[in-house]
C-alpha cells in the first residue's frame, strides 16, 4: 500500500482498503487466507515525520502443529509505523511492515486446543479422534 505524502490534508487520511494476502507475500505452505487483509486507519503528518495508525484484521488458516488439523486464526492487531519525511521520494509504502505485524501475530506453536493429543508416532493415527492399536 503506497500513499503520497504530498495528498495527505492537515487532519489525516484516512484509510479503509482490503488487499490481498498474497500481494504482501503472506501465502506459505503451513500458512493459509481465505479472504483480504482488512486495514483501517489514519495516516497523518506531523512536523517531518509521517504516522499511520492502522488496525489490521485477517483470518489466518494455520496447521496444528501436533495433528496437523486446520485451524483458523484471528489477527486483529493495532500498529503504528512512522516514516521520516524524504524530500526527494513522497511516496511510502507500507506493505513490508504490514507484512511483518501481521506475521509477527502467529502463534509461535499452534495448537487447535490445548489439550491436542497430536499423532501416533508409529502409525500416524490422529489421537483426539480414537486410540490406535500400536500402545
Amino acid at each position: 500500500m503506497k500513499i503520497n505524502i504530498n495528498r495527505i490534508p492537515p487532519e489525516g487520511l484516512k484509510i479503509q482498503e482490503s488487499l490481498l494476502p498474497q500481494s504482501l507475500d503472506l501465502d506459505s505452505d503451513m500458512v493459509k487466507f481465505r479472504e483480504p487483509l482488512n486495514i483501517r486507519g489514519l495516516v497523518s503528518k506531523s512536523d517531518n515525520v509521517i504516522n499511520a495508525d492502522l488496525d489490521l484484521s485477517i483470518k489466518v488458516i494455520l496447521v496444528c502443529s501436533r495433528c496437523l488439523n486446520e485451524i483458523i486464526f484471528d489477527v486483529n492487531k493495532k500498529a503504528r509505523f512512522n516514516y521520516p519525511v524524504d524530500p526527494y521520494n513522497p511516496i511510502i509504502d507500507l506493505d513490508q511492515d504490514i507484512r511483518e505485524e501481521i506475521i509477527i501475530d502467529y502463534p509461535i506453536k499452534p495448537l487447535c486446543a490445548p489439550g491436542c493429543k497430536g499423532l501416533c508416532i508409529k502409525c500416524g493415527e490422529n489421537l483426539n479422534t480414537g486410540k490406535c492399536k500400536c500402545y
